[in-house]
């Protein structure tokens, strides 16, 4: 009869045992997967300890008195018996703490297989940001004491009609140029230095890496592919030698053409509310008759460049406009600089009778870089040469 009890027993044990595991294991595993990776690395370690200490406890306890007072008969009528009983519940408990460690070295090594996998995905991932970073900071710079000539294929004849040392200027405007207005005895204090296109939407001939599907001719809206992208690498290069640099690469010239100057008007107006310049370029692409033909190169060392021109505004057209001498100097200075290190790097400097917006500046200036012949190739070249011109002249 006692034989039968225990054996009963035993089986309700065992039975409390396995569920005890399994809500035990269920527990864990939930709380271990549902958590973030973040709460797991703090939180797991104090969670398997409290629920190994709570279960250790309730074995040694709690069980153990359960025990005694189901069968309160077997305590006082049947000592072998209760010693077997408690022979069964010590050896129940044993193997509940081993089966329970066991568990717990397996999630331990789950745990820290994840742990070892964030790691080495943050360290994989902080080693791609590093590169990535690296090489987006890696900026050719231009070299010097190279060879340098122009090397346009079908080129335009080139007119000018004054020369001031070995810039060449081609004067369109009634004014008579004299040595004063000529000299680039300037000084330039604010470096600050303002890009835009009043023209965003200008294009070049497509290349094999610079393929674009066009919304005009020689037009496109993806930016990616216009003067705009130009100018971001002006500013990638200026900003290398530690100039402040503002890029707006708003649309003014769509979605309409007309009324394009008005709106540029407008944006550096603004800006300059918050960010005060003197040196301010608007970046355009030559459009001489759209001509696929044409496009001014020149050679430097090994690389081919889009040649670049200044056109300069006056107040010749009726506009107000008193610093457009500034201007001139402004752009002869650079030229002067220009012509010393990349000879042909540019064109004869334009003087027109429209102002185009440069009475906002101090050292206002257009810049046509390259033409509808040159690819994008080229005019990206082009900006690493004018950058470390300019830093020679700002210096």
């Amino acid at each position: 009869m006692f034989n039968v009890t225990v054996l009963k027993m035993k089986d309700i044990i065992k039975c409390l045992v396995g569920i005890i595991i399994a809500v035990a294991f269920i527990t864990i595993t939930t709380r271990y997967f549902s958590s973030s990776k973040q709460d797991e690395n703090k939180n797991n370690g104090t969670i398997i300890t409290q629920i190994s200490k709570t279960l250790e406890n309730f074995i040694n306890n709690k069980l153990t008195e359960g025990l005694e007072e189901t069968m309160p008969v077997l305590s006082v009528t049947n000592q072998p018996v209760k010693e077997a009983n408690a022979e069964i519940k010590q050896d129940d408990n044993e193997i509940l703490k081993k089966m329970l460690a066991s568990e717990i070295d397996s999630i331990e090594i789950i745990k820290n297989q994840e742990e070892n996998n964030v790691e080495n995905n943050e360290t994989a991932e902080n080693q791609a940001t590093e590169e990535k970073t690296e090489t987006e900071n890696t900026v050719e710079t231009a070299q010097t004491n190279v060879k340098t000539e122009v090397v346009t294929n079908n080129p335009l004849t080139e007119s000018y009609n004054v020369q001031y040392g070995a810039v060449k200027i081609k004067n369109q405007t009634s004014y008579t140029l004299t040595e004063e207005m000529l000299n680039p005895d300037i000084t330039l204090d604010n470096k600050n230095i303002l890009l835009f296109h009043t023209h965003s939407c200008e294009s070049y001939t497509a290349s094999e890496k610079y393929q674009y599907t066009p919304t005009g001719n020689f037009r496109t809206t993806d930016l990616n592919f216009t003067v705009t992208r130009v100018g971001a690498e002006l500013e990638t290069q200026l900003k290398q030698y530690g100039y402040s640099v503002y890029h707006d690469s708003s649309y003014h010239d769509y979605p309409a053409y007309n009324g394009s100057y008005t709106r540029s008007l407008q944006t550096v107006e603004n800006i300059l509310k918050t960010y005060p310049s003197d040196i301010i370029m608007d970046v355009h692409r030559d459009a001489i008759g759209s001509r696929e033909d044409y496009a001014p190169t020149v050679k430097i060392g090994e690389d081919y460049a889009a040649q670049i021109m200044f056109v300069i505004g006056t107040n010749d057209g009726g506009l107000n406009h008193p610093n457009w001498n500034q201007n001139l100097k402004f752009a002869i200075k650079v030229q002067q600089k220009a012509e010393e290190m990349y000879p042909g790097l540019f064109k004869p400097i334009m003087l027109t009778t429209s102002r185009y917006n440069q009475h906002t500046g101090k050292y206002a200036s257009i810049i046509e870089v390259g033409a509808t012949g040159n690819t994008l190739d080229q005019c990206l070249m082009s900006m690493k040469y004018l950058a470390k011109v300019m830093d020679e002249v700002l210096k």
